[in-house]
């Protein structure tokens, strides 16, 4: 029996459960992220996906990535922390790259880039329905062209 304020074990269980079943989703998610495979992503995404509360086709998100790639061909996502609450997914990502294609502008350095990235996602029934995602472009573009002056 549970005490006041304690959940009982099944409810415990059930939460337990659905963060494991949240928790894999985002794991098999971010190896195909790591893995640059698109299509596979867009499997993960509501068809609209609110992307930072803009609907969006799940082939406009992958579209975004495209040029990151060319840019930064082994960019890899690194979980450093991911909390989950209910239906939301909270991650803290550390992101690296080498910049061997241009980026906003900026021809190829071969610069090695850390950077760090927040992203919140709402599941609904098992895809990724919602999206709020900061990532700090700014140090990217600061690591690069420093990388350049040293070229």
């Amino acid at each position: 029996m549970a005490t006041k304020g304690t959940p009982p074990v099944s409810e415990v269980t059930g939460y337990e459960a659905r963060n494991e079943e949240h928790r894999a989703l985002y794991q098999s998610y971010i190896g195909y992220c790591n893995a640059h495979n698109f299509k596979a992503m867009e499997s993960f995404y509501t068809s609209p996906i609110n992307i930072n509360d803009e609907p969006w086709a799940p082939s406009k998100v992958t579209a975004q990535f495209k040029p990151l790639i060319a840019a930064f061909p082994d960019w890899h996502w690194e979980i450093r922390n991911l909390t989950i609450e209910g239906d939301y997914l909270a991650l803290h990502l550390r992101v690296t790259g080498t910049h061997r294609g241009t980026f906003r502008g900026i021809e190829p350095t071969g610069c090695r880039m850390t950077t760090s990235q927040f992203t919140l996602y709402h599941v609904v029934d098992g895809k990724f329905a919602d999206v709020w995602d900061l990532v700090d472009t700014d140090s990217v573009i600061k690591q690069i062209e420093q990388g350049k002056a040293v070229l």
